[in-house]
């Protein structure tokens, strides 16, 4: 076999092992980014107060309609 023919496959699977492991730490990285996101998200929503009851008097409880 030619020496630099394995010499070429050697980087070729090294590039390929070391593209996997920073697509590895990217997907990671990004799936950290969301659930943080997810969490501020929640956060907000928590911290925003509490619609009035739509059930209180006589205003948006009818409906009218005409043909």
């Amino acid at each position: 076999m030619d020496i630099a023919l394995t010499h070429s496959l050697l980087q070729i699977a090294s590039a390929n092992t070391q593209a996997q492991t920073a697509q590895a730490a990217n997907v990671a990285v990004l799936k950290k980014a969301l659930d943080v996101q997810a969490t501020a998200a929640a956060t907000l929503l928590d911290a925003l107060p509490q619609p009035p009851a739509p059930n209180l008097g006589p205003l948006g409880t009818q409906l009218d309609t005409f043909a």
